[in-house]
């Protein structure tokens, strides 16, 4: 690959990284601006559905804070204390946001929707929760969209499920299924306060508190899952391997790789180690030669992979 070539990877994987953060920055002003409107309709109509969609977004707008926190400690240099550097901060934020929309959305839209069912009362003031959550779901959907939009440029033309499974880019993920589990919430909201409406039974009130918690939890495991692998250290994608691998083979004094080894230290570094087999009667100096065009080519084949440690 030619220094042009890698340059443009290069500039690709830091425009990456600005689109996640611009679709988290989208996420944190619209979920902000939605809690409070959310908090003055739930305290006008006693909604239940209103108050758990409220703390929704509350639990949202922190978990944004939280991700953007995240994101820029891990572009600070490890120094010794973290000699690999502090990439897998955005990992453990992006996994205690997962907790956060457990304990701080779903358990408690579910108690409130519990507590509502065991004690029904009349929904007041419909206009101003059709309105309120209207317009919620408006400035929901553009943060969704602004999520699915980074999300396809990350995937390019890989299925929409493997790049989910395989995205080492965890804040781009959790913004992506925050915002569908938000669109989602706001639809069975809005669907619960125009049944009850209609009905005069505030029961379908409380029954949309319950799914909206329900959902959250939902997608709070999903993340867990997802996080806790990039946490404790999964390998690099699989491009990312076959690339590394074909770079190496192809220099010619390397007959094959016995050993390669790679772990994501975060969304835009890979730490490689890998054991190749070098060809008979190399002197010294060709095989110290040969290490170095190697390192060399595996960061221009793959420019997040930041820390290489090849062994003859």
């Amino acid at each position: 690959m030619s220094a042009a070539k890698w340059a443009r990877a290069s500039y690709t994987a830091v425009m990456a990284a600005q689109g996640s953060r611009f679709a988290v920055l989208a996420a944190l002003v619209a979920n902000s601006l939605i809690a409070v409107a959310k908090f003055i309709a739930a305290a006008m109509t006693g909604s239940a559905a209103m108050l758990a969609e409220a703390i929704h977004s509350v639990a949202d707008s922190s978990n944004q804070g939280m991700l953007l926190w995240g994101m820029a400690v891990s572009k600070r240099q490890g120094g010794t204390t973290h000699p690999f550097g502090r990439g897998k901060e955005v990992y453990f934020w992006s996994f205690m946001v997962a907790v956060m929309l457990f304990v701080g959305g779903s358990v408690f839209s579910i108690q409130h929707g519990i507590s509502a069912l065991r004690h029904p009362h009349e929904v007041a003031n419909f206009g101003i929760s059709v309105a309120v959550l209207g317009g919620a779901l408006v400035f929901e959907s553009f943060s969704y969209v602004v999520a699915i939009k980074e999300f396809n440029r990350a995937r390019g033309s890989r299925s929409l499920w493997r790049s989910v499974r395989e995205t080492k880019d965890a804040a781009l993920l959790v913004i992506l299924f925050e915002d569908s589990a938000a669109v989602a919430g706001l639809v069975g909201a809005l669907a619960g306060v125009i049944a009850s409406h209609l009905t005069g039974d505030p029961i379908w009130d409380a029954v949309a508190s319950i799914f909206i918690g329900v959902l959250l939890a939902i997608v709070a495991f999903f993340l867990a899952f997802e996080t806790k692998g990039l946490l404790i250290g999964e390998a690099a994608g699989r491009r990312d391997r076959a690339a590394i691998r074909a770079r190496v083979l192809a220099h010619r004094n390397v007959e094959q790789v016995d050993r390669l080894l790679t772990m994501q230290m975060g969304p835009e570094e890979i730490l490689v180690n890998l054991d190749v087999e070098l060809v008979d009667g190399l002197s010294g100096d060709e095989v110290s030669q040969t290490i170095e065009d190697l390192e060399g080519a595996i960061r221009t084949a793959v420019p997040t992979a930041r820390n290489i440690f090849v062994e003859a």
